[in-house]
């Protein structure tokens, strides 16, 4: 995995856990196409340079997850400029923390925290797979803040559309926790440390847990049999993932 790691991962100076997810094989012994779909954290605060090897990739469709005081306060980023469309779709709405706090507890990142985005809906998962179902919205930069909670829940539930076995779903959720350091030592360098963090808590909170996306496939598996039968019974319809499976497949 860390060889697949470095050949996919792109270590912009300004944006970090930005990766192409193509590469992988499922089940059946196809390939995820290079290219098309990139997950990744905000990109506002990319260099001269980032911004030049981002053009490089034309990105047709910028599918932000992050709610809107967050977007207001970081800003979009730069993909709109460079002719991206831009769709928000808040997987946490308004609010939706402090209600995420009483329904999960304060359980921090986990895959009980990840579950609890499904109470809030169906809606941002049938925009999502309205988006990825399209030729035309290829290629899309998929991101929230840090590019790995909401973000890595949206890549499971592709990927788990796309037939890649969980294991390697899980993996890539992991691969989070190799770029860490990097986004710590960013932060200490612009703006410092928030209160009450050094380096090592700083790496901590850029990562993920080890058990979170198994916890959450757990969950999914065991309310409603699978991520397939979730999202079909939320409404995703076979030929929306037909055409993703059409599109993102060789």
């Amino acid at each position: 995995m860390t060889d697949y790691y470095l050949e996919n991962h792109y270590p912009f100076e300004g944006c970090f856990n930005f990766r192409d997810i193509g590469g992988y094989l499922n089940n059946d012994g196809k390939k995820v196409k290079k290219g098309l779909y990139f997950r990744a954290g905000r990109q506002d605060r990319m260099s001269s340079k980032d911004l030049s090897r981002l053009s490089d990739l034309r990105i047709s469709t910028q599918i932000d997850l992050r709610k809107p005081d967050e977007v207001l306060d970081q800003g979009r980023g730069p993909l709109e400029a460079m002719g991206a469309k831009y769709i928000n779709i808040a997987v946490i709405p308004e609010g939706g923390s402090d209600q995420l706090s009483k329904l999960v507890g304060d359980t921090g990142i986990s895959g009980k925290r990840y579950l609890g985005y499904l109470e809030f809906g169906p809606t941002s998962w049938l925009r999502l797979f309205g988006i990825l179902a399209k030729e035309e919205n290829l290629p899309v930069v998929l991101h929230c803040t840090a590019g790995k909670d909401r973000t890595g829940v949206s890549t499971a539930f592709l990927l788990s559309v796309l037939g890649v076995s969980r294991a390697v779903i899980e993996a890539d959720y992991l691969l989070t926790n190799l770029d860490t350091e990097r986004q710590a030592d960013f932060i200490e360098r612009t703006v410092g440390y928030p209160e009450g963090y050094d380096r090592e808590s700083m790496i901590s909170a850029a990562g993920v847990p080890k058990d979170a996306m198994k916890d959450f496939l757990d969950g999914v598996e065991s309310k409603w049999g699978s991520v397939i039968e979730y999202l079909t019974k939320i409404g995703v319809t076979q030929e929306q993932m037909d055409s993703v499976r059409n599109n993102f497949l060789e």
